[in-house]
């Protein structure tokens, strides 16, 4: 089992903190990407609205979040441990699992079976839209 990104959060308060310290971070990285898009003044006022900051804000925040991924086996062992409920995705019959737990008593967990990356990716997007995504 290894674990991947930095975000964990013992409390809702923590993750609000962390939430509101990307922010800059994002706004910067909106900048410099409409910059590289050649954007002028006018247009970036048009298309760069607060919405697509918080968008950023809200991808780089998944982007960050821990992810532990192992086998079935070990996921098992830390699912029976934990006291919360898990949201589970994927097929029963898979080897292997990604899972983050989030701060109020809830985690998800998915299967996945070669593509490592991508189902880290994708837990972290289901991880905010179910952990984050409301209390932040």
């Amino acid at each position: 089992m290894h674990t991947v990104g930095t975000f964990t959060f013992e409390s809702v308060a923590d993750a609000r903190a962390e939430y509101e310290s990307v922010g800059p971070a994002a706004q910067t990285v909106v900048r410099e990407v409409a910059k590289a898009m050649e954007f002028d003044r006018e247009e970036y006022g048009e298309r760069v609205t607060g919405d697509v900051v918080e968008t950023a804000r809200d991808a780089l925040f998944a982007s960050l979040l821990e992810v532990r991924v192992g086998s079935r086996e070990e996921f098992e062992g830390w699912r029976d441990d934990y006291d919360g409920e898990v949201t589970m995705a994927g097929h029963e019959d898979v080897d292997r699992v990604v899972w983050h737990a989030g701060p109020d008593g809830e985690a998800v967990a998915a299967t996945f079976q070669n593509e490592e990356e991508a189902a880290i990716a994708t837990l972290r997007r289901q991880a905010f839209g179910r952990l984050y995504r409301d209390i932040v």
